[in-house]
């Protein structure tokens, strides 16, 4: 394991601690690793370092913006996400961002069903869905993140966490 992998492990680690604490991921952490692996891979890789990583920063921004922008996700999770970019680069990054949605998805069907709130998250997604196909690709104000308070949330550090050990254990 290279020590920029083993930095990208720790960032999240914090991230998780915090998310699950307080449900937010501090710009200081997302930001701060990402400025760090850029540095840190222009110093060791000159310019070819710096591509590296702003690439993989903004491949990692990129990859989670959408969900953000349909109000299905914090900006903390796509902030995460770029700054392991960030250390990684975009192949990697890629890959987390996959695995993490899967672990996502199961983590957030057992959050749900564990809350009792399974049967309303399918019906949300039938309705969004349907929404979708009228209205086209754009936030349901009733289904973000901000409108549903009696939704359970979920730590989305967690499964990326998960992304990153399946994306490193596989490299």
């Amino acid at each position: 394991m290279t020590a920029f992998q083993i930095v990208a492990l720790g960032v999240v680690f914090v991230a998780v601690v915090w998310d699950v604490s307080s449900r937010r991921i501090p710009n200081l952490l997302t930001f701060g690793s990402a400025l760090a692996a850029i540095a840190a891979h222009a110093y060791f890789g000159g310019l070819t370092g710096l591509g590296f990583a702003l690439l993989g920063w903004v491949v990692g921004v990129a990859l989670f913006f959408p969900v953000f922008a349909l109000g299905g996700m914090g900006a903390g999770d796509i902030k995460l996400l770029g700054a392991i970019g960030a250390w990684l680069g975009a192949a990697s990054v890629i890959w987390v961002g996959l695995f993490s949605a899967i672990a996502g998805g199961v983590l957030a069907i057992i959050v749900a069903a564990y809350s009792g709130y399974l049967k309303q998250a399918l019906r949300n997604v039938w309705g969004l869905l349907l929404y979708w196909r009228v209205a086209g690709m754009r936030p349901q104000p009733e289904l973000t993140l901000m409108a549903g308070p009696n939704a359970p949330r979920l730590a989305y550090a967690v499964p990326v966490l998960a992304g990153l050990m399946v994306t490193l254990w596989f490299r």
